[in-house]
């Protein structure tokens, strides 16, 4: 446990995709920071546990400056903590779009700004972003202007970042879910929500947790956004 063990941050990780990366990633060795606002201490001693809103700069400097005191590096950010509202775009409110956007792209820039500070310093890194593949292809059975909003917006800043960073040793991705199997989808939604996919299933959290992994050892990539959706971007 010598001080070369990589260490990822993941943020959305107390379930759903975020609790399969936090597992993912300690199974390959790594020490994982795991951020959100209610995740409860770990009994394992090579996971720090950091509460709090990550779209909230003080956290996001918190993260960071736990990570370095407790691990002495950061290696990877997997930047999963998000929030989807579906609603006709008319009907909106203020504050949801000010809550999207801070969750979805506030956590992003703050957070990554700090980390890629570390990364650039030791010449190595990777920053994954979770997107959604409403992005490239929007669906009339889900009304989504502001995910399509930020998580476009991220893809975007990923291929901007990865170019940005292509010399520097540090690489930027992105991994494109369709619709996952967690617990923000009740059961009774299963059905339909396999349908939208071409493959006519939902995806398993181990399918994107599968994906970053993937890309966490290609090092050749940099600025993809890997699309793990079941066929929906390609069309239906």
């Amino acid at each position: 446990m010598g001080a070369e063990q990589k260490v990822a941050i993941i943020t959305g990780a107390s379930q759903g995709i975020g609790a399969g990366l936090v597992e993912g990633f300690r199974n390959r060795n790594y020490r994982v920071v795991a951020n959100s606002r209610n995740i409860k201490a770990s009994s394992d001693p090579d996971v720090l546990a950091v509460a709090g809103d990550i779209s909230d700069p003080e956290v996001a400097d918190r993260v960071v400056k736990q990570a370095l005191g407790r691990f002495g590096r950061i290696d990877t950010l997997v930047n999963n903590a998000g929030i989807f509202v579906a609603k006709p775009f008319t009907d909106y409110t203020a504050e949801d779009y000010a809550t999207v956007l801070a969750i979805n792209l506030g956590s992003f820039f703050h957070l990554t700004q700090r980390a890629a500070q570390e990364m650039l310093k030791q010449g190595s890194g990777h920053i994954v972003q979770i997107t959604t593949s409403l992005v490239d292809h929007a669906n009339s059975n889900v009304p989504s202007v502001l995910a399509s909003l930020t998580k476009g917006g991220l893809n975007a800043a990923t291929k901007s970042l990865a170019i940005e960073y292509a010399r520097k040793g540090v690489r930027v991705n992105a991994v494109s879910p369709g619709v996952i199997k967690t617990p923000m989808h009740g059961p009774e939604t299963h059905d339909f929500l396999s349908n939208q996919h071409p493959v006519g299933r939902m995806g398993d959290v181990k399918d994107i947790v599968d994906a970053v992994l993937y890309l966490e050892g290609a090092g050749f990539v940099t600025g993809e956004i890997l699309h793990v959706d079941g066929g929906q971007s390609a069309g239906h």
